[in-house]
């Protein structure tokens, strides 16, 4: 049965850092809260994680999708493309995030996801290794996890990897990261004839499906 939503809130987040913006949905009856973490060039507008929110929002799922850099830094972004591989400065702001969630009344007792894509995969799996009481579950769409560096054997959360499978370089990267992850839950998935932005028909699709059913498994089981 489909769950009835709260009407999407735009909020404002500053932790002793620059103002956020991000959309926070919360369905009746929440059971967990999943913030993405946008990648290379992109924002809480790209149409491919509005999508999986949408899904994740109709499993019973509260969403935040934020934007992690300001709108003068993503024009800085535009012209160096430096800003989106700062994955240190990425993942503090989004654990400032998850600490203003924290402070939400209507939120601050659900366990915790994160969803990341491109270079936002590295910046949440550094991210969950600064909230290991919070994080329960990440997930990675396309994503650079590799970009976690020295953070991958830290990482406790309960990890799915998600890469097309025609997306060869990036394959490999995913390979190579799993091995050294830390979390006891770990896994690599790869969807048949996708391309890096499962632009193909059904594939991204079958990436929400992928990611619901991990964060329902996951972080549902983790309730507080």
């Amino acid at each position: 049965m489909e769950k009835t939503l709260v009407r999407t809130e735009n909020i404002q987040i500053a932790n002793g850092g620059p103002n956020l913006t991000g959309d926070l949905t919360i369905p009746e009856e929440a059971h967990g809260i999943v913030v993405f973490a946008h990648g290379s060039g992109s924002s809480r507008f790209s149409v491919r994680n509005r999508c999986v929110a949408e899904s994740l929002q109709e499993s019973g799922l509260a969403t935040l999708l934020i934007d992690l850099l300001t709108p003068d830094e993503e024009l800085q972004d535009q012209v160096s493309g430096h800003l989106r591989f700062d994955i240190a400065m990425l993942a503090g702001r989004l654990v400032d995030a998850t600490q203003w969630l924290a402070g939400d009344s209507r939120v601050a007792r659900l366990p915790v996801g994160y969803f990341g894509a491109s270079t936002g995969a590295g910046a949440a799996l550094v991210a969950a290794t600064r909230c290991p009481r919070r994080v329960a579950a990440v997930v990675s769409r396309g994503g650079r996890p590799d970009l976690a560096g020295l953070a991958l054997p830290k990482v406790k959360a309960a990890t799915l990897l998600i890469v097309g499978g025609d997306d060869m370089p990036v394959i490999q990267l995913n390979q190579q990261a799993l091995t050294k992850l830390g979390s006891v839950t770990k896994q690599l998935v790869l969807v048949p004839g996708a391309t890096h932005l499962f632009a193909e028909r059904g594939a991204l699709e079958h990436v929400t499906q992928l990611a619901a059913d991990w964060f329902e498994q996951h972080l549902f089981d983790g309730e507080q």
